[in-house]
């Protein structure tokens, strides 16, 4: 097997997470510029809102699965050992090429689906605890950014009770991501505060 250096790696990492998957999908199949309609971020909810489901969940998916990729199979192929703190690197690196992508002029979606690739390879039961969680919080008030972060608030105490990989640094790890996440999501908190944040069912929102 080929071996690579980690900072190559990380680097590569931040390229495939910077793939602007709901950009291309929008273009090449609708020829749409989803950076012109809805809120005009790039994530599986603007696509949803405007192109329907059949454009979104291909997004999705491809989004979940850049987080997953890094994470998972290039501790594999570094050139030396590779400790939880590497593989937590690279997954941090593919969210934060989806949320400040070069393809786009450093823009990007909300790092949400990504960072749920990123834990489907180190704590799978972890995430799908939380996606029950953004299910039953979507289903009851349609709004994505408020489903999102009821997920992220979950996945930490899913981590104390479910099995996961990574020990301490995972749940050092889920904090900052955290944090980070609520930052990309401080203007849907202020909105769902003043009671203005809008629902998939009704008009735009700053998509996940």
């Amino acid at each position: 097997m080929i071996r690579v250096n980690p900072i190559l790696l990380t680097v590569l990492a931040y390229a495939i997470g910077a793939t602007p998957t709901s950009f291309w999908v929008a273009k090449a199949g609708y020829g749409v510029d989803l950076r012109t309609k809805g809120s005009g971020n790039l994530g599986s909810t603007n696509t949803f809102r405007v192109l329907g489901w059949k454009a979104a969940l291909p997004v999705m998916v491809i989004d979940v699965f850049k987080g997953w990729l890094p994470t998972w199979y290039f501790p594999l192929i570094q050139s030396e050992a590779a400790p939880w703190t590497w593989a937590l690197a690279y997954g941090g690196a593919a969210i934060f090429g989806h949320v400040f992508s070069f393809w786009v002029g450093f823009k990007g979606g909300k790092g949400v689906a990504t960072s749920a690739g990123l834990f489907l390879a180190v704590a799978p039961w972890a995430v799908l605890g939380s996606l029950v969680v953004w299910l039953v919080v979507v289903c009851l008030t349609g709004t994505s950014s408020l489903g999102s972060l009821s997920a992220v608030l979950a996945v930490l105490p899913l981590l104390y009770v479910l099995p996961h990989e990574g020990g301490p640094p995972v749940l050092w790890f889920t904090m900052a991501l955290a944090t980070f996440v609520f930052w990309a999501h401080r203007s849907n908190i202020q909105r769902l505060l003043r009671g203005e944040e809008s629902s998939l069912r009704q008009g735009s929102e700053d998509p996940t």
